[in-house]
């Protein structure tokens, strides 16, 4: 969706447009930056603490996107539209058309909470989510942190930053 500008002139007579959109990006990115400055976690980081048993990767991932790209090995997976959709958060139109072309997750409410209060209070896992890239993990981390999971982090580069270190093409 385009949203209309206004057109102003300078003293000079040129004319000059506000790009409101242009400033609403850089704001979105700066948010984002400032979210990963506090969230994020590189992959070498996570790898280290699962391997010590003091987390537990959570792969956010539709089923479709881990069958066409891979799993990584030992990660629990919890799609991340179908929790939105859960939680009734509004989802965008490329999150519906995702959703709509995955099959049903076997995921209820009563399922989500056990799962994430067995990793995060019982086991005292810190809870480290990967998606294909790194954004929609972000997303999720600080979405586990607003329902009460302080120990929740994103990996970043996610899924494709995997790859790499596998020395696979992603």
């Amino acid at each position: 969706m385009t949203l209309p500008t206004a057109t102003a002139t300078t003293d000079t007579g040129a004319s000059t447009q506000p790009d409101a959109q242009a400033a609403d990006v850089r704001a979105t990115e700066a948010d984002i930056e400032a979210q990963r400055a506090v969230l994020e976690i590189s992959l070498a980081s996570a790898t280290e603490l699962c391997r010590l048993g003091l987390g537990t990767m959570v792969d956010i991932r539709q089923n479709f996107e881990i069958l066409l790209k891979g799993a990584i090995p030992g990660t629990v997976n919890v799609p991340l539209f179908d929790v939105k959709k859960m939680l009734g958060h509004p989802l965008t139109a490329d999150e519906q058309e995702a959703l709509d072309c995955d099959e049903p997750a076997d995921l209820d409410v009563k399922g989500f909470f056990t799962t994430f209060n067995q990793l995060h209070h019982v086991r005292d896992h810190i809870l480290l989510f990967v998606c294909n890239s790194g954004r929609r993990s972000l997303y999720a981390a600080h979405l586990m942190r607003g329902m009460g999971y302080p120990k929740a982090l994103s990996v970043g580069g996610g899924f494709q930053a995997w790859k790499k270190l596998q020395g696979v093409a992603p």
